[in-house]
């Protein structure tokens, strides 16, 4: 008889998997290219298939070590996390990159009983979104709005 060591990482790498499955499947629709001509495949399969491999060693580890179990879940945290996406994806072209890391950022944050809305975290707030901006807008030249049609 197979006996769960670890509860808690039983559970993570179930979703790990379940999430790179689903991405490899979807991404296997679109073309794939090569490493020094990637297509639009190309990323979401290489994240999909780590996804996969870190589940299945978490999975493993699940039944090899022994780990916490799992506990209550925190509704407050999930709802919060999955209202800071939508957020995302409802203010990126409306009101432009920043207002949209800046309204994921300060949601999902919101979840966790630490947060405080202090001078430390405001700068980390303000530091990723010039990050964000630069890496993505600047450095990868992607199409995204940093100011959106409301500001316009």
């Amino acid at each position: 008889m197979i006996r769960i060591r670890g509860e808690k990482d039983l559970g993570i790498g179930a979703i790990y998997l379940a999430l790179g499955l689903v991405g490899f499947i979807v991404a296997r629709s679109y073309s794939f290219g090569t490493a020094g001509r990637m297509g639009p495949g190309y990323f979401p399969t290489i994240i999909s298939a780590l996804l996969i491999i870190f589940g299945l060693v978490t999975i493993a580890k699940g039944f090899v070590r022994d780990g916490e179990r799992i506990g209550t879940i925190n509704w407050k945290g999930l709802t919060l996390v999955t209202l800071s996406v939508c957020a995302f994806g409802f203010l990126l072209e409306t009101a432009g990159l920043a207002v949209a890391l800046t309204a994921l950022i300060l949601i999902s944050a919101a979840g966790s009983e630490r947060f405080r809305l202090e001078m430390k975290p405001l700068i980390g707030l303000v530091a990723i979104n010039i990050f964000c901006l630069a890496v993505f807008v600047g450095g990868l030249g992607l199409p995204l709005p940093i100011v959106g049609e409301w500001f316009k």
